[in-house]
């Protein structure tokens, strides 16, 4: 929803990964455009001799009045004590001091270690200042002005340097870059002409006819192994009352999720993985709702054929930092098959006022949600993945093994949790990772994702793709693109990977595979007392505030998360600790290459699953455990709210 500067969601390949993997097998890559090589560094510019790294990031608002009211002004009159740097916990915009110092901050610190650069949206102003509307024009300006401070940044520095980008960036719309806001009709329409050539650096030459007719597109950001989708969510978007759904011919959203299915298939048979990434993230609990039921089923369900391919989803909008599953389970396949309209999920959508207290209430319900998760049994929970039984009757420590009664059980309660997840690698679910903002509303953000790139350190690069003019689209693609089209027409349901294909990187941890994120956060209330206190109370100069973004937590070495990668099983198991109490292991430890076909597994479900919706009752109240004492609890509820507020200050209002 707003942002600004939001969720410099900054996911990251550091360019000298240590880590070392036991990769499954990867597909036969198949080039674009024949064989591509990496260029000698002495004859081709900067960007075409970096070698992989890894990141990705994004920004927002900028009318801001440095001294305005934090409650009812939206900080645009100049009237009050807002702050040079913002002024956390209101629903002002950010200033243009903070996002000018930000990407200062990212210029010197990250520019040089990023492979790719997310922007989730929302570049423009809020719509929330009666006294000064919004117009076309400014919300334009705005964008404009992000989109060249892209351009700074991470464009070439040679002798001669000009606007050429170094790195690819990934735009995406946001509720707040149209007008009004929220409200984004069938494409072609003036804000996809606007934008599209308002971004003309950033969007794929061939793909700019798509995004004119519905504003999504894709990057392939490392030629011929991945790709990261721009996915138009506002055309999914629940508030959006310029649409309806995605399960009529005549909506956009069903022409977007038609594209977004034969582009993940012609990826899969090329042998590539994508990333997804969109402003409005797919929520759906109890308390909140964002998308369309009919879109989220038929994302829900295009991801579970596709987890093969799929890397995981990057979000933003709700400006607090957590993440969500979805779960396959609940895809209603008798309205998916009959393109029916569907009844929302949750009636009563309150998500236009997404205060503190809503936002709590939103947390508690995913809380809800996590504790009604299947519990997985104690030998799973300390690392073992395995269903055999040993032949040693000692373990490493020379103690006593379980009696093989013991094991036998043990063994059966694996069995039946697999079938309920999925699978051992739980794939049941998908997984969307939900970045927090620069202000809008609390500490400025931004993150960094470390993915693994165990043998793709001499790969192409997008730089080197750029300088050999390859890139475009093959023959040979596009045929096969116009043949699976026509394909899905008689068939609604993708079709699943290969029972001989091995989990994708969302599951098993590989080349491309997400592994951690270091999260950083600037503390501006600290630096405005400590040097600018005087300055704004007598309405001086700013001179001397300066953004300082530190770490706030890295899920790799953090105590509390303890997530060895993120993959869906680590987060799986972080979500049932803080939906049921504090485990101290993890279960991310790697198996041998075997898995349990999870189609099969759910072929089952489909009955039960349409009937849960609204009506699903749980066991909470079963499970329950004292919540003050679950430190991962506690600890993902401060953190959704960047260390703004400590637990105390928000428990009652979870």
């Amino acid at each position: 929803m707003l942002l600004s500067l939001q969720r410099l969601v900054i996911a990251a390949v550091a360019a000298a990964i240590t880590v070392t993997a036991s990769p499954l097998v990867p597909y036969e890559q198949k080039p674009l455009v024949g064989e591509l090589q990496r260029p000698e560094s002495s004859d081709v510019s900067e960007a075409a001799s970096r070698k992989l790294t890894g990141k990705f990031l994004h920004i927002t608002d900028r009318f801001y009045v440095p001294g305005s009211l934090t409650d009812e002004e939206a900080c645009h009159h100049g009237r009050g004590n807002a702050g040079y740097l913002g002024a956390p916990g209101s629903e002002c915009d950010s200033p243009e001091l903070l996002i000018d110092q930000t990407f200062e901050w990212i210029n010197k610190n990250l520019r040089d270690k990023v492979d790719f650069v997310i922007w989730t949206g929302d570049s423009a102003r809020h719509d929330n200042d009666e006294r000064i509307p919004r117009t076309e024009n400014q919300i334009e300006e705005f964008n404009k002005a992000i989109a060249d401070k892209f351009i700074e940044v991470f464009s070439h520095r040679s002798a001669h340097p000009d606007e050429t980008l170094i790195i690819p960036i990934i735009p995406n719309i946001g509720n707040n870059d149209i007008m009004p806001h929220n409200i984004f009709e069938k494409g072609p329409n003036r804000w996809t002409e606007k934008l599209s050539h308002l971004w003309e650096a950033f969007i794929p030459e061939e793909q700019r006819h798509t995004f004119v007719e519905g504003g999504y597109f894709h990057t392939e950001v490392i030629p011929n192994k991945l790709a990261v989708f721009s996915l138009n969510t506002l055309y999914f978007f629940d508030s959006n009352q310029a649409v309806d759904g995605c399960a009529q011919k005549s909506e956009p959203g069903y022409h977007q999720m038609e594209w977004l299915r034969v582009q993940l298939q012609i990826l899969r048979e090329r042998g590539m993985k994508a990333i997804l990434m969109g402003h409005v993230p797919p929520a759906r609990s109890a308390d909140k709702q964002a998308w369309d039921e009919s879109c989220w089923q038929k994302y829900t369900l295009w991801l579970k054929q596709y987890r093969d391919v799929v890397v995981g989803g990057l979000y933003g909008h709700m400006n607090i930092d957590h993440f969500m599953f979805q779960d396959s389970k609940d895809v209603d396949m008798d309205s998916l098959m009959n393109e029916e309209r569907m009844a929302p999920f949750v009636t009563e959508n309150n998500y236009e006022n997404f205060t503190i207290e809503s936002k709590g209430s939103y947390l508690s319900s995913l809380r809800d949600l996590w504790a009604d998760l299947p519990t997985p049994p104690a030998s799973v929970l300390e690392g073992d993945w395995s269903i055999s039984d040993s032949d040693d009757d000692l373990d490493a420590a020379g103690k006593k093994k379980k009696k093989k009664s013991d094991k036998k059980k043990e063994k059966e309660k694996k069995k039946k949790f697999f079938k309920k997840i999925g699978g051992k690698y739980a794939e049941r679910f998908s997984l969307s990772l939900v970045s927090p903002s620069v202000v809008p509303n609390y500490y400025p953000s931004l993150r960094v994702i470390e993915y693994d790139i165990t043998g793709m350190e001499e790969v192409p690069t997008w730089a080197d793709v750029q300088h050999n003019k390859a890139g475009k689209k093959d023959g040979q693609w596009v045929d096969r693109e116009i043949e699976i089209q026509k394909k899905s027409k008689k068939s609604l349901i993708p079709d699943p990977p290969s029972k001989k294909a091995p989990p994708g990187p969302a599951y098993s941890r590989q080349p491309l595979t997400l592994l951690n994120i270091a999260q950083y956060y600037a503390n501006i209330t600290k630096e405005e007392k400590i040097k600018g206190e005087d300055a704004v109370e007598d309405g001086s100069s700013s001179k001397g505030l300066r953004v300082n973004y530190e770490l706030e937590y890295h899920t790799q070495e953090d105590d509390i998360y303890q997530l060895h990668d993120l993959t869906v099983r680590s987060i799986y198991n972080l979500a049932t600790r803080i939906g049921v109490g504090d485990t101290t292991s993890s279960l991310s430890t790697e198996t041998e290459n075997d898995h349990t076909d999870v189609d099969e597994i759910n072929a089952n479900e489909v009955e039960e699953s349409s009937k849960t919706g609204n009506n699903k009752k749980n066991n909470t109240t079963k499970k329950k455990k004292n919540y003050k004492k679950n430190k991962t609890w506690k600890a993902f509820a401060e953190r959704a709210f960047v260390g703004y507020l400590a637990y105390e200050e928000i428990e009652d209002k979870l």
